[in-house]
């Protein structure tokens, strides 16, 4: 059996919550039938708690292939990322495959293979498309990345085989289509920016806009009407402050020092909110 320590991201991704574990464990209630994760990205949430139900989804449907090629034949990603290597002109060619017509044939495992070494040395670990929905971030000059990741890679197949987690590739909305009221779900969304020239809109080539971020704040009232608990995160951006009212959730603020407050004054500079209905 693996240690559960192990347990953990085998992706850089943007938006991660690693530094705010501690803060949300906290927030996480005690007891709940099944988890939801309609925005899963790198799983930090789901791997700390490791619930034994899950369904997590995300719109990123080469995320959701690297884990179910995880989940199903790690065996054979393990063997193929041992074939990578760190240099400049490598690193070009893996990421041009999906301009090529053939690349729409590329085995599950190939895909999930380039995907982990793109994200490993790449610049920055940044999971970017172009409107054309092709990885365009530069390399990254990394000496010595870690590419072959086999423990946590093996923890995460481990973990995704010993308990019952359902993963879907769909709409966030339908991620959740069969939440009954004694489940729990968190609301990792796309961030909206809090100016113009903050925005990161390379998740997916369809983004997340102003529009999305109105029909997941009708989703958590319909969920808070049909009394289902949600935690969600999001920057403290004004449209977000709008669209949840203190006066029917709970809000509380994260500063740049990931310190959290919930009285206005007492915080420094607000950079993202919590907002949960229990």
């Amino acid at each position: 059996m693996q240690d559960t320590k192990l347990c953990k991201p085998f992706l850089k991704w943007a938006g991660g919550k690693r530094q705010l574990l501690p803060t949300i464990r906290k927030r996480i209630p005690e007891n709940f039938s099944t988890y939801y994760e309609p925005f899963v990205g790198a799983g930090a949430v789901l791997f700390d708690i490791m619930p034994s139900k899950a369904v997590i989804n995300d719109a990123n449907k080469e995320l959701i292939n690297v884990y179910k090629v995880i989940k199903n034949h790690i065996d054979e990603l393990i063997r193929d990322l041992k074939g990578h290597i760190n240099e400049e002109e490598y690193y070009y060619d893996v990421r041009k495959l999906d301009r090529r017509e053939d690349y729409k044939d590329m085995s599950p495992v190939k895909k999930a293979s380039r995907i982990l070494f793109l994200n490993k040395t790449c610049y920055n670990g940044l999971f970017r498309v172009n409107q054309k929905g092709q990885f365009n971030v530069p390399f990254g000059r990394y000496k010595n990345p870690n590419i072959v990741n086999e423990d946590v890679l093996r923890a995460v197949h481990n973990y995704l085989n010993n308990n019952n987690v359902k993963i879907l590739n769909t709409d966030f909305e339908d991620g959740i289509k069969y939440m009954r009221k004694e489940a729990f779900v968190y609301f990792d969304p796309p961030y909206h920016p809090i100016s113009d020239t903050s925005s990161f809109t390379g998740y997916t080539t369809d983004g997340f806009d102003a529009d999305d971020q109105r029909r997941l704040k009708y989703l958590c009232d319909e969920l808070n009407d049909r009394g289902c608990r949600f935690l969600l995160s999001n920057s403290s951006a004004e449209l977000i402050l709008d669209l949840y009212n203190e006066d029917d959730y709970k809000i509380e603020y994260v500063d740049a020092n990931r310190c959290i407050n919930s009285v206005a004054k007492s915080r420094g500079e607000i950079e993202e909110v919590l907002v949960r209905n229990y």
